[in-house]
């Protein structure tokens, strides 16, 4: 009789910051705290997943070693160096450490053969990653609000039109209305990905890649609680266990 399978190990990137802004005492506002978000791992345990922080001080193809998964989190502006371009007058805060640690997660990842999902900040870093650029700035009044920050996080602003027969059209149908927190985009695709999701002005929102289990979404899923992306990303790394369990057997 084979062993039961155990829940999917799913990891999630964080932030880095300092422990100032979490109220700790004066002699340690400058210490380095990570930061992550708890609606990730919640979706994930609702979805039947564990869930692991990963730290990036740690080495990121160790680390996958032991995961089923992969979740690039939302986060600051990816360096416009990555895609060969200079900071723009609208870059914000860029974290080269935390852009280097994740690119290793992705390329790890997908070499492991697991599933990967990036969330905003996430679904820009897998293209530039796989060798594409982004948008540095959509300008304020052209198109979508895409820069929603005054709304509630859960709040849906805008429709995204998906793809037929994509991995996303299979969770939401032909339209899904989304929330929207960013100022960057995907721009030039990085070989490999496919556009599966925009908005009506045209800007990207959901991308795919052709051959391995790859996705990325502009908006926060995570924030809707039970959200479908989070049961497709717990069953793809429960396959990948299984695949890799077999193979050891």
């Amino acid at each position: 009789m084979s062993a039961p399978l155990s829940k999917p190990l799913i990891g999630f990137s964080g932030r880095r910051g300092r422990a100032e802004s979490v109220g700790a005492p004066r002699g340690f506002h400058d210490a380095p705290l990570d930061i992550y978000m708890s609606e990730y791992t919640t979706s994930v345990i609702r979805a039947g997943g564990m869930p692991v922080n990963l730290p990036m001080d740690a080495d990121a193809s160790e680390l996958v070693d032991y995961l089923d998964a992969v979740v690039l989190s939302g986060g600051e502006d990816v360096d416009p160096r990555r895609y060969g371009e200079a900071p723009g007058p609208h870059t914000g805060w860029i974290d080269p450490q935390r852009d280097a640690f994740e690119i290793a997660l992705i390329e790890a990842g997908i070499a492991r053969g697991i599933p990967v999902l990036g969330i905003c900040r996430g679904q820009q870093l897998i293209n530039v990653a796989l060798g594409g650029s982004l948008v540095q700035h959509l300008v304020i009044g052209e198109g979508e609000s895409h820069a929603s920050y005054a709304y509630p996080r859960a709040q849906r602003v805008h429709p995204v039109a998906l793809e037929a027969g994509s991995t996303a059209a299979e969770l939401y149908g032909d339209t899904v209305m989304v929330n929207s927190y960013h100022h960057q985009a995907v721009g030039r695709l990085a070989p490999g990905l496919q556009v599966t999701g925009r908005a009506p002005d045209g800007v990207i929102e959901a991308i795919e890649h052709e051959s391995a289990a790859v996705l990325g979404v502009q908006w926060h899923p995570e924030v809707f609680g039970g959200d479908p992306l989070f049961d497709w990303l717990v069953q793809a790394a429960q396959n990948a266990q299984n695949t890799r369990q077999k193979a050891a057997a």
